[in-house]
Order: structure tokens, then C-alpha cells, then sequence
């Protein structure tokens, strides 16, 4: 693996596009008050976010949303074991579904859909408004995800 100084400085995507990047982001916007309206905790949301960024491998949005779900009281340990979260029972009924359809739809290029089982497992503990803000919110993670692992985007210098 290269040292960071090595690694070809890329073109920053939402720069130089800052309209499509701001549409991603009022897009993000949007789900989040869905998600909160229809009685979602922000924590699941941010532990989503970080599932799919490790799946991803987007070093800068798996830094940030760690950092963000702290911020709201998740502790160090159910962060870091997200990674594995179906070998833990630190994860609600809702969290593991949650999870379960993140690693799906994340991987649709893997198995070319969302397993029944995943599925009948979201659905019997969200309502429908619920299941299509965590659908929406894997895919737009997914979005942003793909923009900053292509732009190499660089972690924030302040450590946690």
C-alpha cells in the first residue's frame, strides 16, 4: 500500500460540480427529515453510513461518520464492531436489518438483488416509510461513497 504523499493527487469531484454535489447533499437532506419524521434514530443512520463506507472502502466518509455517531452517543465499541456486526449482539432488531440490507444493496454487483430473507427482515420491523428512508439513505451514501473514494478524498488532519 502507498503513503499518502504518494498517491496521485486526484481531481475533487464535488468541487468542480459544486451544483450536482449540493443536489447529492439537499438529496441527503431530505432523507435524514423523512427518516426522522417517520421515527428513525439518527444514530442508526450514521451507523448505515459507516457499514457501507467499510464496505466501500471510503476512508474519508468512514472517518466522518464515525466521528458523527460519537457525536451523538454511540460508543467506541459499537462503532468499531460494525465491521462485524452479525457475529455481536451489541445491535437492535432494527440496526441488524438495517445492516443487512446496507451490506445487500451496497453489493447488488455481487448477488444482483436484495434476498427475500433480507428483506422480510427489514420489513417486519419498519414501517414503509422507514424501510424507503434506509433504502434511500444506502443509496446515497453509496453516491457519496463512490465520489470520494474516486477523488481520493483526504481525511480531515485533527485527530478524533
Amino acid at each position: 500500500m502507498a503513503n499518502v504523499e504518494d498517491v496521485t493527487q486526484r481531481i475533487q469531484i464535488s468541487a468542480t460540480l459544486p451544483a450536482a454535489y449540493k443536489g447529492l447533499v439537499a438529496l441527503h437532506d431530505t432523507i435524514e427529515k423523512a427518516a426522522a419524521d417517520a421515527g428513525l434514530d439518527q444514530s442508526l443512520f450514521e451507523l448505515v453510513k459507516i457499514r457501507a463506507s467499510q464496505l466501500n472502502g471510503c476512508a474519508f466518509c468512514l472517518d466522518m461518520h464515525s466521528r458523527d455517531a460519537l457525536k451523538l452517543g454511540e460508543t467506541a465499541q459499537r462503532v468499531v464492531m460494525v465491521a462485524t456486526w452479525w457475529e455481536t449482539e451489541l445491535y437492535t432488531e432494527k440496526e441488524r436489518a438495517a445492516f443487512a440490507l446496507t451490506d445487500a444493496v451496497t453489493k447488488l454487483s455481487e448477488h444482483q438483488e436484495v434476498p427475500d430473507q433480507v428483506y422480510e427482515q427489514a420489513t417486519a420491523v419498519f414501517t414503509e416509510e422507514q424501510y424507503s428512508a434506509v433504502i434511500w439513505a444506502i443509496a446515497v451514501i453509496n453516491a457519496f461513497n463512490r465520489l470520494g473514494v474516486t477523488s481520493k478524498k483526504l481525511l480531515p488532519k485533527e485527530p478524533w
